[in-house]
C-alpha cells in the first residue's frame, strides 16, 4: 500500500493518471485519490481498476463521470460539490487532464467561482514522445489532433508549417500514414520525424526518420496503439521565390513536372503542392 490519508482543503484537483504502465503514477496522485471528498473520472471503469490495482479504498465514495459529453449538468454538479467545502479529485483516462483531455471547461468554471483549482502532476504522452524522439526539444507546439479529412488536414499543416519548434501531435493509427504523407507533402519530405507508439506500454516503439522516409516506410507496417507523431522545425535560411524559380527551371529541363517538384520541394524543405503548381506554370510559359 503506497498512500496515505492525508487533510485536503476544499477545491478541484487535477490528478494525472498513467498512460499505460500502472506504475508511473505518483505517491502524491494516490494520496489525493485516498482523501477526496469526491472522485470524478473521464471513464470510471478505468478509475476503479487503478485503484484497485494501487490498493485505494472508495470507503462508501461513488466515482462520479465527468468527459466532454457531460455537459453543464454534470459540471454543475461537480461545483455544487466545491460549494459545500468539499475536495473533488478528477482523472482523465490517461495522462494529464486538459491536454488533449477533458477538463478545460471545469477547470475554468472552478477557478472564476474562486475555488481552489490545482494539480498533481504526472505522465503525459507529449513530454515522453518529446523525450525519445530525439528531435529538439528546447521548443516545441503541441497541435492535437489533425482533421480527418484531406484538405483540412493540409490546411491545419500549412498553418503550423513556420512554428520554431518540434511539431507535436496525436494520431489514429488507421489514419498515421495518410497523416505523415500529407506532411510531406506540405511541410517538406526532408524534415526529420519520428512516430512513437504505445509509450511505457510492453510495445514501445518509435520509429525516427525523415518524412519521406516514414511515408515509404509506414504504408509497410501494421501500426497499433496510441500514436504521437513528431516533426522538426524548418531548417536553413527561407529561399527567396527567385532561388526557387531557378533551381526549378533547371531541375525541369531533365526531369519530369512532378520529379523536378519533388526534388525542389525536398532540397529546401517547402511545401511540395506549391512547387508544383509553379513548375506547371513555367511549363506553361515554355
Amino acid at each position: 500500500m503506497n498512500h496515505q490519508t492525508v487533510k485536503l482543503q476544499p477545491g478541484l484537483y487535477f490528478v494525472a493518471t498513467p498512460i499505460g504502465t500502472a506504475r508511473d503514477i505518483t505517491l502524491r496522485a494516490l494520496d489525493i485519490l485516498a482523501s477526496a471528498d469526491v472522485i470524478a473520472a473521464e471513464d470510471t471503469r478505468s478509475m476503479k481498476k487503478l485503484l484497485e490495482i494501487h490498493g485505494v479504498p472508495l470507503n462508501g465514495r461513488h466515482v462520479l463521470s465527468y468527459h466532454d459529453h457531460s455537459g453543464e449538468g454534470a459540471r454543475g454538479k461537480l461545483l455544487g460539490y466545491l460549494q459545500a467545502g468539499k475536495s473533488v479529485a478528477y482523472a482523465s483516462e490517461a495522462g494529464t487532464p486538459l491536454i488533449a483531455d477533458p477538463g478545460y471547461h471545469l477547470s475554468v468554471a472552478a477557478a472564476e467561482a474562486g475555488y481552489l483549482v490545482t494539480s498533481a502532476p504526472g505522465p503525459s504522452a507529449i513530454i515522453t514522445a518529446l523525450s525519445l524522439a530525439g528531435l529538439p526539444t528546447d521548443s516545441f507546439f503541441f497541435a492535437g489532433f489533425l482533421p480527418n479529412a484531406k484538405k483540412a488536414r493540409q490546411t491545419a499543416l500549412e498553418a503550423v508549417r513556420e512554428v520554431p519548434g518540434t511539431l507535436v501531435f496525436y494520431e489514429s493509427p488507421k489514419r498515421v500514414a495518410a497523416m505523415v504523407a500529407d506532411a510531406a507533402e506540405v511541410l517538406g519530405g526532408g524534415r526529420k520525424a519520428a512516430v512513437a507508439r504505445e509509450l511505457t506500454k510492453k510495445f514501445e516503439e518509435v520509429i525516427r526518420g525523415s518524412l519521406d522516409e516514414l511515408v515509404a516506410e509506414l504504408p509497410e507496417r501494421t501500426i497499433k496503439g496510441e500514436i504521437v507523431v513528431l516533426i522538426d522545425r524548418q531548417r536553413g535560411e527561407a529561399a527567396s521565390e527567385e532561388d526557387i524559380e531557378g533551381a526549378l527551371k533547371e531541375a525541369l529541363q531533365t526531369l519530369s513536372v512532378r520529379d523536378a517538384s519533388d526534388a525542389i520541394a525536398k532540397a529546401y524543405g517547402i511545401n511540395r503542392r506549391k512547387v508544383y503548381q509553379l513548375a506547371l506554370k513555367l511549363q506553361k510559359a515554355g
